[in-house]
């Protein structure tokens, strides 16, 4: 080849790579995003009364045909299924592809969706749009397109790893969350996808938010595997002042499980997609979990933070044997663990438990709140990642609480005092496993306000391989019982730091 042609193709791919590279950015969401801040909040037209009104099934049998994703004619591993607007999801999104010729809107297409019955398909709308999308990604072989992340109804979106199932959820943003004045939830209402290389290991999407009291710009770029990862930028914009603004936050249910009572004629040992809040603070070290409840009220507690390094929803107990259920199989749900990026400053780490009397519900959201105020008119930048996965997502190298049982502690075997409480704590793992019976392991507990610690001490549950603390302690009348301990070898902290609340009305309480 002649040598100008040489230089005149390499120049051709140099002038190419930038211009699809400047296709679309981060910047400019952030520009829309700035400029909706700017003006009124006007929210999306609804869908028609009718689709809004379809029954769970009648919505279920308008199925996306996979033969028809987006990008299976190519040879990227990485694949779009697109979901309707309907039932749930009543205000329709706008979706775009980003490739090598620019920037292309996804026009709501009918012929892209099998239904069953014949007098609904007539009925939908052939403007109808999408309510959101899927993500798939071969976790099973080559020619199978799996499901990792769907993005789908206000600012939620779902993620799975290659051996995991779809439970708990991220979002967004949250809105005053378990504030007495109501929640609010913004939406993404705009993404653009932009299309991977054949070879590449990850898939970026934008998205857009808006909502009565903020705006915001993300970039979601999603590493799929045994892990899946998913890196966060975001720019918000204040519309109004926000009294609990809610950072990273995570969604899920918890019903009941080993610490509480099982609601009459439950058959299944547990029902929840997650057991516990993990919390580490990067700046005292501290690992700390917290089981959740099923409250008999709206519950919120306030994790305070020096320097949050990450926290997380976990589903710990992976054993099938503790849930008996072969459809929810919540042995296999998915934890999500989020890790910040830079000093976040000091605030708190938030849990709301909400009562629910079914699976259904999702009942748990933890999120980061800052310090400080929220007020109209200011931006805040932030930078995070999400891994979901199996309990191993968060990197806890101490040891971990394995079990929590909690009962009356004027029973045989549990005390003799009335209005007390027998609590037993589990650790394994991290420097325990390294010890044996006669290892010198102390526990260290502390009560809330009114709590009095009556006993405890620590024992080696050779059947399990495992340690156990047992704690008798007392609670004023009335009272939340609030305890937190951990174990400790040769002067060293060996374990996280077990943090519980017992609200009463739980079934667990003893009566004086």
């Amino acid at each position: 080849m002649h040598a100008g042609k040489v230089g005149l193709v390499v120049l051709g791919l140099f002038l190419f790579a930038p211009l699809y590279a400047q296709a679309f950015q981060f910047q400019d969401v952030v520009e829309k995003a700035k400029s909706k801040a700017s003006a009124a909040y006007e929210p999306v037209p609804g869908i028609p009364d009718f689709m809004a009104g379809l029954s769970y099934d009648e919505y279920q049998s308008i199925r996306f045909d996979p033969s028809k994703s987006l990008w299976r004619e190519g040879d990227s591993r990485f694949q779009v299924m697109l979901i309707p607007a309907g039932k749930f999801y009543t205000r329709p999104v706008s979706i775009h592809v980003v490739d090598s010729e620019g920037v292309h809107p996804l026009s709501f297409d009918k012929s892209l969706f099998n239904v069953d019955d014949e007098a609904l398909r007539k009925r939908v709308p052939a403007d109808l749009g999408y309510a959101g999308l899927k993500l798939t990604f071969p976790f099973d072989g080559p020619d199978v397109a799996n499901q990792f992340l769907v993005f789908a109804g206000a600012s939620y979106f779902r993620g799975v790893s290659k051996e995991t199932s779809f439970g708990l959820s991220a979002r967004g943003i949250a809105v005053d969350t378990g504030l007495p004045t109501g929640e609010e939830f913004p939406d993404f209402t705009e993404f653009w996808l932009e299309r991977p290389a054949p070879d590449s290991d990850h898939v970026r999407v934008y998205a857009l938010l808006d909502g009565p009291s903020l705006t915001g710009a993300y970039e979601f770029t999603v590493y799929p595997g045994e892990q899946t990862r998913v890196d966060v930028k975001a720019r918000l914009f204040m519309r109004e002042d926000i009294e609990l603004l809610g950072l990273a936050p995570l969604t899920s249910m918890f019903y009941y499980g080993e610490h509480t009572p099982r609601p009459l004629g439950e058959w299944r040992p547990q029902v929840h997609d997650s057991d516990g809040l993990l919390i580490h603070d990067d700046a005292t070290g501290e690992w700390l979990w917290r089981p959740l409840m099923n409250p008999d009220r709206l519950a919120a507690s306030f994790h305070s933070v020096r320097r949050v390094g990450g926290f997380g929803l976990i589903q710990r107990d992976r054993e099938f044997r503790h849930y008996q259920d072969l459809e929810a199989r919540y042995e296999r749900r998915p934890s999500a663990w989020v890790s910040a990026e830079g000093d976040w400053g000091k605030g708190n780490v938030v849990l709301v438990e909400i009562p629910t009397d079914d699976e259904t519900n999702d009942n748990i959201v933890a999120f980061w709140s800052p310090g400080g105020e929220v007020s109209a008119g200011t931006s805040r930048d932030l930078n995070y990642s999400i891994q979901f996965g199996g309990p191993g997502v968060a990197p806890h190298p101490g040891g971990k609480v394995v079990n929590t049982f909690v009962g009356a502690g004027d029973r045989i075997g549990g005390g003799d005092q009335a209005g007390a409480y027998r609590i037993l704590v589990d650790f394994a793992g991290g420097p325990l496993s390294e010890l044996n019976a006669e290892s010198p392991v102390v526990s260290k507990v502390t009560g809330g306000e009114g709590v009095e610690v009556l006993e405890h001490f620590v024992e080696w549950v050779e059947p399990e391989n495992h340690w156990r603390l047992s704690i008798l302690a007392k609670p004023a009348p009335d009272q939340i019982l609030q305890l937190r301990g951990f174990l400790m070898v040769d002067d060293e902290v060996a374990t996280e730091t077990w943090s519980y609340s017992l609200p009463p009305g739980t079934g667990l309480r003893a009566e004086p």
